[in-house]
């Protein structure tokens, strides 16, 4: 036997899962002694991503493991619980927090989300062939290879993921045919390296006042929106009943239901009358991705919804029951870090984290000289690095009417991703020398 976790069971798993989000969540109420200090200085959300990943580092719980069979065969098996928050209750929460949603109030946000988006974008691009002459100098074999097995082949599906998402990375995979016996070790610098930084960028959300002291930013927008949806809240707030829950409910899971079934129809009409989008080596075939379409789908409903009454429900407390499906969904994504897993390559690991250093640097720069807010530096970053999964997670942090910006940018990813990563493999094999 291989990996395999204490628990196995995904009911058992989610238990924990909802034990530790529990158990955050009423030390974080408690205003006196420990907690209260403790609280200050770790943000509630960090502790939600960090306690599952601690649970996986343990061998508690995991994503993904080996186990023998009967017949004496070792057999990969995974958990569901991810593919449930990913594929059900992200979609449900991003309806239900749609419903307040004041789209001009967005649009008046201004330039400066976009421009850390693309900002992030470069960040990825350019960190790339930068990551790799840095640390060819200290280790040349570290970024070297020879045919398919160049390591610039493989550090192309990382820069797909993070510029658009598992698509894109699927398709870069495709398009410069890196050696599938080692592909592993890339997926584990993107799990390591992606994760890492989410948690900081969690911490950063605690402290968030403070860095947009030292940016200069003017988060005015940004609060105005927020004091917006929370006066409309507050005006129309009432004591919920069971109907009010049974039909928030309704509505959220007819939306994922709507969302599903245009996502598989329209990746089906793609994929069945243009060849263009079965070409896994074209920068057109992240467009067949089911959750792409899944996730634009019950967006757009609950854009929608916001324009009809159904955006009263907000005041029975829609965007709370929103947030919960979201912090599920943070759980899930935290069980997927092996905090041990950054010892495992460390070439492979250094070359990732000297990647986002860049990415980072360059988002604070831009941030600096446009006085940008932490919000559109942290969005920007994430819906890049994270995509649609969790850009809606770091955006509803700072308010649920804001889970709408990360999902419009982590979109936007899925858009340029292909084109971003060709540029930067490009980038990267002139750097390795190849």
């Amino acid at each position: 036997m291989e990996n395999v976790p204490f628990f196995t069971d995904d009911t058992i798993v989610f238990g924990i899962l909802m034990l530790c989000l529990g158990l955050v969540f009423y030390t974080a109420s408690i205003n006196k002694g420990f907690w209260k200090s403790f609280y200050k200085f770790v943000p509630a959300l960090l502790l939600c991503y960090l306690l599952p990943a601690i649970f996986n580092s343990l061998g508690i719980i995991s994503p993904e493991w080996k186990e023998l069979n009967a017949d004496g065969e070792l057999i990969e098996k995974s958990s569901n619980v991810y593919y449930i928050a990913s594929r059900y209750l992200l979609p449900a929460s991003l309806v239900l927090m749609t419903l307040s949603i004041d789209l001009k109030g967005i649009f008046n946000l201004g330039p400066k989300a976009l421009i850390m988006f693309i900002t992030g974008t470069l960040g990825i691009v350019f960190g790339g062939p930068i990551a790799i002459l840095l640390i060819s100098i200290v280790s040349p074999e570290t970024v070297g290879g020879v045919g398919f097995d160049a390591v610039w082949r493989g550090l192309s599906t990382l820069a797909g993921s993070w510029i658009g998402g598992g698509a894109n990375q699927a398709a870069m995979l495709e398009i410069y045919q890196y050696n599938p016996d080692k592909y592993g070790g890339m997926v584990l610098v993107d799990i390591v390296v992606a994760n890492l930084w989410m948690a900081i960028l969690l911490i950063g959300i605690g402290k968030s006042n403070k860095i947009d002291a030292w940016l200069k930013a003017d988060n005015s927008a940004i609060e105005s929106l927020k004091k917006k949806v929370s006066e409309y809240a507050e005006s129309i707030t009432r004591n919920p009943s069971l109907t009010d829950y049974i039909i928030m409910l309704s509505i959220a899971f007819v939306a994922v239901g709507i969302a599903h079934w245009g996502a598989g129809g329209i990746s089906r009409l793609l994929s069945n009358n243009f060849e263009i989008f079965n070409d896994k080596s074209s920068a057109l075939s992240s467009f067949t991705s089911k959750f792409f379409w899944m996730i634009t789908i019950a967006t757009a409903i609950g854009i929608v919804l916001s324009y009809t009454k159904v955006k009263q429900y907000e005041g029975a407390g829609a965007s709370k029951i929103g947030s919960i499906f979201i912090y599920i969904l943070v759980a899930t994504i935290g069980m997927k870090m092996d905090l041990g897993m950054v010892f495992e390559n460390p070439g492979l690991i250094a070359i990732g984290l000297v990647w986002m250093t860049i990415h980072a640097l360059l988002l604070i720069g831009v941030a600096k000289i446009i006085k940008a807010p932490y919000f559109f530096l942290a969005v920007g970053s994430q819906a890049n690095v994270g995509g649609a999964a969790s850009a809606p997670v770091v955006a509803a942090a700072f308010h649920p009417s804001l889970a709408t910006v990360g999902v419009l940018l982590a979109v936007l990813g899925y858009v340029v991703g292909t084109y971003g990563a060709i540029l930067c493999t490009i980038l990267m094999q002139i750097a390795s020398g190849s």
